[in-house]
């Protein structure tokens, strides 16, 4: 390829980056604000982020959180990705008591499938009756019966088919336990469970945690933004029980980031915390 051939592709990726970035922009412009204020350029672009990230199966889903958009906004939101070409056309919203998500049906139902052949994450029980958080097995069942709901829910969504839905769970929901549904949901090694009908409080209140987080770059034009695809924690005393769900999702992460050339420079790293208090 001569100089000018070179350069001139090179502008060639320049300019179509930048029109990805700017489609990004226009769609959660369009779609995700509230009250007549737009997300910030630093927050629309790392929502898109997190989108590709869960296009290209880095992550199971996303719940979305970035402001007050409802649910439909949010469907809009993607919709209006799709419909650009930025994502495939196999994502789908999750509507979840009220709580939005965007979810890669095929990364999702291998991951719940997981929990139904008794594998899938570390349970780590942090009631508030407890003086110190505990990895338990017996609220495996329960799970399960969790697992085949959101399943059942995601089963028959092939690529291209009900795009234009957005999935609601509404029936018996309402009983489960949001913050390991949610770990499941997002593909964490460990998740947090606590005996709701005792109280909504937990165990974790200076307790010395571990927090894991992977971070990865996105380079849309000439700057790179950087976004954390996930962030999670499990107590420190409990480390060398969840050790094994640790090293295997850290290592189907890499091995899936090693797989695509969209995000760069992927990074996990750890950091110790001790909390007054623990919201899950």
């Amino acid at each position: 390829m001569s100089t000018v051939q070179n350069l001139t592709f090179k502008l060639h990726v320049i300019s179509q980056a930048m029109h990805t970035r700017e489609l990004f922009l226009a769609a959660a412009r369009k779609c995700l604000s509230t009250r007549r204020k737009s997300l910030s350029i630093p927050q629309s672009l790392d929502v898109a982020a997190q989108l590709l990230a869960v296009d290209l199966a880095l992550k199971p889903a996303l719940l979305y959180d970035a402001n007050s958009a409802s649910g439909e906004q949010v469907h809009h939101y993607l919709r209006s990705c799709q419909s650009s070409q930025l994502v495939s056309d196999s994502l789908i919203t999750l509507d979840l008591n009220g709580n939005s998500l965007i979810v890669n049906p095929v990364a999702t139902r291998s991951n719940l499938e997981k929990v139904l052949r008794n594998g899938g994450p570390a349970v780590i029980d942090v009631s508030h009756s407890l003086e110190k958080p505990a990895i338990i097995e017996s609220v495996r069942a329960g799970l399960k019966n969790i697992a085949q709901d959101l399943l059942f829910c995601l089963r028959g969504l092939d690529a291209g088919k009900d795009v234009d839905k957005s999935i609601s769970v509404a029936q018996g929901s309402d009983e489960w336990n949001l913050s390991a549904v949610f770990g499941l949901l997002l593909g964490y090694p460990a998740i947090y469970w606590f005996e709701q009908s005792e109280s909504f409080e937990n165990c974790l209140s200076m307790t010395p945690l571990t927090v894991t987080k992977a971070t990865a770059t996105w380079a849309p034009d000439a700057t790179s933004h950087k976004s954390c695809l996930y962030s999670f924690s499990i107590p420190a005393i409990l480390q060398n029980e969840s050790l094994s769900s640790l090293e295997e999702w850290k290592l189907g992460l890499q091995e899936r980031f090693q797989q695509q050339n969209i995000l760069k420079e992927l990074n996990v790293c750890q950091s110790a915390v001790t909390l007054p208090s623990v919201c899950l």
